[in-house]
């Protein structure tokens, strides 16, 4: 066992993942796993430079993952920022409070290193378990976006495209700023044309057809495992590696797209701030699945935080 710890710094939080990685089993051992709200970002789209109260936040952050790191006692450590970053000015403030802090200096990543690390933390224990077939499609459905990544043992094509949960959403179903609960039928038909719409896009550069095992990672995926399963509570160990039949996704689908506030609100494992938008994210997972002809999704709770931490061990 290697024992590693891995930092990424977006542009609104940071998380810190400290673990232990065996590479014979494939099997990466949580010790400490947290996030932390910091808005490295604020203002820089105005401002072009990053402010000094966001520095404090994340440097105050930086702080306490030293003592965790220290105190578990990491051999290797890597930290990725992200290009919130990298366009600052005053970046080189970042880069020093970050090396005097935690000793490394922060790694602004590309586009297809993100998805070489999203691709491996998903994927990573899949080839010591039930030896699911390969290519893998790993789709990280997001707030905003799509993330598409198909590969074998490394990334063959990836490509991210608009239509996450919050902006298929705001898009489709938000009149004068309510929700429609719940939408009409021309609503998830407009709905569904866009998602079909970015999944033409996409297959323009992933072969989404030649996967064999489909890889879902975020909180519509995970919700909709939870429901699935008719957990009591949101439980990361009972989601993880969970498969959901196709026919399960569809029915949960249809009910989240009928159902009103409080219904989705009274399910269990719902997280309060994804209740208006999980029929979206469900309805794009659905249409990738009916798109390459997926019988079931496994489900991960692993991802570009996992990969980073693989980086190094």
């Amino acid at each position: 066992m290697t024992r590693v710890a891995a930092v990424d710094c977006g542009t609104n939080s940071i998380r810190l993942l400290v673990a232990d990685a065996d590479p014979v089993t494939g099997e990466l051992v949580d010790l400490d796993r947290r996030m932390t709200i910091v808005r490295l970002g604020q203002g820089v789209d105005r401002t072009g430079r990053l402010a000094p109260e966001a520095l404090e936040r994340t440097f105050a952050a930086c702080r306490e993952y030293a003592g965790i790191i220290k105190e578990h006692g990491a051999e290797r450590l890597r930290f990725v920022a992200t290009s919130a970053s990298r366009d600052a000015e005053n970046r080189d403030e970042f880069v020093r409070g970050v090396l005097d802090i935690l000793g490394v200096e922060p790694e602004v990543i590309s586009g297809d290193q993100e998805a070489e690390f999203s691709f491996t933390g998903a994927t990573r224990e899949l080839a010591g378990g039930d030896h699911l077939p390969k290519p893998y499609l790993v789709v990280d459905i997001g707030g905003g976006s799509t993330e598409f990544v198909v590969g074998d043992d490394r990334v063959r094509a990836a490509r991210s495209v608009d239509i996450g949960c919050v902006r298929m959403t705001e898009r489709h179903l938000v009149r004068d700023g309510v929700v429609s609960d719940p939408p009409s039928e021309d609503r998830i038909a407009a709905m569904r044309a866009d998602i079909e719409a970015a999944l033409d896009l996409a297959e323009q550069t992933v072969p989404l057809r030649e996967a064999r095992t489909l890889v879902g990672l975020a909180g519509s995926v995970t919700t909709v495992s939870a429901i699935a399963q008719e957990l009591p509570e949101y439980d990361s160990e009972a989601i993880h590696h969970s498969r959901v039949s196709h026919d399960r996704v569809r029915e949960i689908t249809e009910w989240l797209l009928r159902s009103t506030h409080a219904e989705r609100a009274a399910v269990p494992s719902m997280h309060p701030g994804r209740v208006d938008v999980i029929g979206a994210g469900a309805l794009v997972l659905l249409s990738i699945m009916e798109r390459i002809g997926a019988e079931e999704v496994v489900v991960s709770e692993h991802d570009i935080l996992d990969g980073i931490a693989w980086s190094v061990a």
